[in-house]
């Protein structure tokens, strides 16, 4: 390991060749949410075959009868995965080549070290969260992970490489790497390539190249601060926050009784550079159910005299009104049974029109305006759900991913539910495993 970025080489297991990839790797749990016919067709898809799909939660089954039920299967099918010798053993980095479209995506599987890691906000430490954790998540991920012998990971997590060091590194070198994986992902997702690494030397420049990323200087100087007013940010996190937390919640919890050198005080994560021209951020909307009051007299008790509704005529209109928008004042799309609505909040008191809506929702939604809340990615279910009775859809822009590092390290973390890393087809597929139980 090296302490200073705390980071280390992972041991990996991968499905043999033998194994069906485009059945092995699915979509991460978190995804498709409101869309139950797409977890529908993976189950189709997988049937009885080795996958991910049986060792994982998809959040479409939380709080309903399933979810307990795939709890104790998931532990289940990682033990029978683990003696049916399905596996084979990668103990190196792996160089990620994940291509949609025309676009390639890159990425390199590590270890984090979690003693250097903390969700909450204000932290200081190497590795931070980019938005709020919500603690009530936590439970059904700490079921699973707490008592799985195996962890499969669909975090991402970010870096800050403007000059394209890191990777640049690598591409020059692909040609010499070992390739693992190569295969289509299922349901229009793209291509997964991965390549490990297999030379001493090209890890260690990966990890000096890493160090010299918060170098005292050049960390004061990319981000104009005062030389030491600020520790180090290293690796800010992308996608699957609440599942890095988790990770983090067990190990200070068995920390006392297992002692530092257990394979849980590490979690596999895949790392990309913030910069690649292949990685977008894609806003976060949202959309709520079965509401029981009028929700457009809550807004007003809200924020009173701040708030100016407006009727809008068509979808293009919504969305090109809230992604134009340079005026000081926060501008939200409304989607409702009634018709489209811009919502404008003057002297906003959040930096950013999601943080102004965050909080008006909580506070509708604790005093029972609704039932649900769901956090959608691109705008089909948002307009088409959003305009059946009892529902409304918010559509809020996106944020300038090059501001990310800069806000949390000033800021802290973002209101939750910020930005997503690319649209739901384009997440993190399930691939790699890992042991976490010594």
């Amino acid at each position: 390991m090296t302490p200073e970025i705390g980071m280390k080489v992972p041991d990996m297991l991968l499905p043999k060749t033998s194994i069906d990839y485009k059945k092995w790797a699915v979509i991460a749990c978190d995804q498709f949410t409101s869309e139950p016919e797409y977890w529908e067709q993976v189950k189709e898809i997988v049937g009885d075959s080795p996958s991910t799909y049986h060792i994982i939660l998809p959040e479409v089954y939380l709080g309903t009868p399933e979810e307990k039920n795939r709890i104790e299967t998931t532990h289940k099918v990682m033990g029978q995965y683990l003696e049916s010798d399905i596996f084979r053993r990668v103990n190196d980095f792996i160089y990620v080549r994940r291509r949609i479209g025309n676009r390639t995506r890159r990425g390199l599987m590590v270890c984090l070290d979690l003693e250097h890691y903390d969700f909450n906000k204000g932290a200081q430490t190497l590795i931070r969260a980019t938005e709020g954790t919500i603690l009530d998540r936590l439970p059904p991920r700490i079921r699973i992970r707490e008592k799985a012998p195996l962890e499969c990971p669909h975090i991402l997590v970010l870096f800050d490489d403007p000059a394209d060091k890191v990777f640049g590194l690598l591409d020059e070198q692909i040609e010499n790497f070992k390739i693992v994986y190569d295969f289509d992902l299922m349901l229009g997702s793209g291509h997964l390539s991965g390549y490990a690494l297999g030379d001493d030397q090209v890890r260690k420049q990966v990890l000096q190249t890493l160090q010299t990323l918060i170098s005292p200087e050049k960390f004061a100087d990319k981000y104009n601060l005062k030389l030491g007013e600020h520790q180090p940010l290293l690796f800010a996190m992308g996608d699957g926050n609440h599942s890095l937390a988790t990770a983090k919640a067990i190990w200070e919890k068995i920390k006392p009784t297992v002692g530092m050198d257990h394979p849980a005080r590490y979690a596999l994560v895949e790392i990309e550079n913030v910069h690649d021209p292949a990685l977008d951020f894609e806003p976060i909307h949202r959309l709520i159910f079965d509401i029981h009051t009028d929700i457009i007299e809550a807004m007003q008790d809200y924020w009173g005299e701040k708030l100016k509704i407006k009727d809008l005529s068509s979808q293009e209109t919504l969305i090109q009104i809230v992604d134009d928008a340079a005026e000081p004042w926060h501008q939200i799309g409304m989607i409702t049974p009634d018709g489209l609505k811009l919502i404008e909040v003057h002297h906003p008191e959040d930096n950013l029109p999601v943080g102004t809506l965050q909080k008006f929702l909580d506070s509708f939604l604790e005093d029972n305006g609704a039932r649900d809340i769901d956090y959608v990615h691109g705008t089909k279910v948002l307009f088409e759900k959003g305009i059946q009775t009892g529902n409304a859809g918010f559509y809020v822009p996106g944020m300038d991913k090059s501001e990310l590092f800069k806000t949390v390290i000033l800021d802290g973390a973002l209101p939750r539910k910020t930005f997503s890393m690319g649209e739901a087809k384009e997440k993190r597929f399930y691939m790699e495993c890992r042991r976490i139980q010594a």
